[in-house]
């Protein structure tokens, strides 16, 4: 980074430059190749080609991760434990940067890197960039749930999880196929499942883990959250492909006129725009609470590590200042709709007419929640959506106790996953 200081596009709170919203990240270009791992996205290269215009002594390349989860971390997982020296920067979910950061396969933000990651991004994507008060990413873009409903069914939306259900109860007994009062989430055997669960956990003031990620606590309140997951999923408003609903499965749904209520992250908002019969209706609110006082939404989205391998580490970090600058996080959410990090990219009045959500998608995010924080996060995820499948055959207090004594086994289990 020395040196490097000069090239580098703000990637704080500086306001937004009000020329093109890829402005430029540095000066000239070289012969060195950065070479970027990151998961398709549609608009991705634009940023990349805008950074490697300006670039000083480097060329960024573009390579595409598997579209899932699993397959993303796999390909990375090997490649880093075998010491592979062609990856440079890697985008990461933010549920794998205690794991990779415990192995030794991440570098550390420190010294200008570290002060311009954390000036002005918001705390919550902080969070899981941060491995044992480290840090080890540069958040990229986050993410989280809203509520969604039809405008046309529902004047008021609902603020908890009762009054969701009741809403939906009354629309579904009026008798009226037209008026659908069913709730569209994600109930699958898999991580969406996980964070529902968390984000109730969270909103109930519980624990899964405690705070050093080695002790599996699953308390009163985590409890609760199973108590509420087990009354919706039994409810009359469940959608009944709930248990094996993934995000899509849920917006096409409600898309499709069969729930009132949906579950899901801020993407579905420029799906609807293909049905602009459907979209007119289609509005959001703040994630459900459990009692009324504001849901701790779980977080996702990617952050940006340099890999502890990698030949090129001062252009790595330079790299990383560029595609995550401000610019060009208000150009992913503009035309990838992904939510920025950075907290005055919401500000920024070319937002308004695309991400009318914006202040629903800033005020969650302030009072969002990470998932649990652990190098052993991967067996903890599918301890969690095994043990919780399907909800509706959850017992609060004995799976409880079994998600107690199962994920301190999967805690106790040593070494980065395969």
């Amino acid at each position: 980074m020395r040196g490097k200081g000069h090239r580098l596009a703000a990637a704080g709170g500086a306001a937004l430059i009000a020329t093109s919203v890829l402005a430029g990240c540095g000066s000239g270009d070289g012969g060195i190749t950065i070479n970027v791992y990151k998961y398709p996205q549609e608009n991705f290269q634009k940023i990349v080609d805008n950074c490697n215009s300006a670039a000083d002594g480097y060329r960024i390349v573009y390579h595409k991760l598997p579209r899932e989860a699993d397959g993303q971390r796999e390909q990375m997982v090997r490649r880093l434990a075998a010491e592979d020296t062609g990856m440079d920067v890697l985008a990461l979910d933010v549920t794998w940067t205690a794991e990779l950061a415990k192995a030794g396969w991440i570098k550390e933000f420190t010294g200008e890197a570290r002060t311009r990651v954390e000036d002005g991004t918001l705390e919550t994507p902080l969070e899981t960039a941060r491995y044992e008060g480290r840090l080890y990413g540069a958040p990229d873009n986050t993410n989280v749930q809203l509520l969604w409903y039809r405008s046309d069914l529902v004047p008021t939306p609902p603020k908890t999880w009762d009054e969701m259900i009741d809403q939906g109860s009354a629309l579904e007994g009026d008798g009226n196929p037209d008026t659908p009062g069913l709730v569209a989430a994600q109930g699958k055997q898999y991580e969406g499942l996980v964070v529902l669960y968390n984000t109730l956990v969270n909103s109930a003031g519980g624990q899964i883990l405690d705070e050093n990620g080695t002790k599996a606590v699953v308390d009163d309140g985590a409890v609760k959250a199973l108590e509420v997951l087990k009354k919706f999923a039994t409810s009359d408003v469940v959608d009944p492909s709930f248990s094996n609903a993934a995000e899509d499965d849920a917006r096409l749904a409600m898309e499709g006129g069969k729930a009132a209520f949906m579950l899901n992250w801020p993407y579905v908002y420029a799906a609807a725009q293909e049905k602009p019969d459907f979209a007119k209706n289609l509005a959001w609110a703040p994630y459900p609470s459990i009692d009324g006082d504001g849901a701790e939404v779980t977080v996702g989205g990617i952050n940006y590590a340099v890999s502890a391998f990698t030949q090129h580490p001062e252009e790595s970090f330079d790299a990383v200042m560029c595609l995550r600058s401000a610019e060009n996080q208000k150009f992913a959410a503009i035309n990838d709709g992904v939510p920025p990090t950075i907290e005055s990219v919401y500000q920024d009045p070319e937002m308004a007419k695309p991400y009318p959500m914006k202040e629903a998608i800033l005020e969650t995010l302030k009072n969002a929640s990470a998932r649990p924080r652990t190098p052993a996060y991967q067996n903890v995820s599918t301890v969690i959506s095994t043990i919780l499948s399907p909800p509706s055959g959850i017992d609060p207090q004995r799976t409880a106790d079994r998600l107690r004594s199962e994920l301190q086994d999967a805690l106790d289990s040593k070494g980065v996953l395969p």
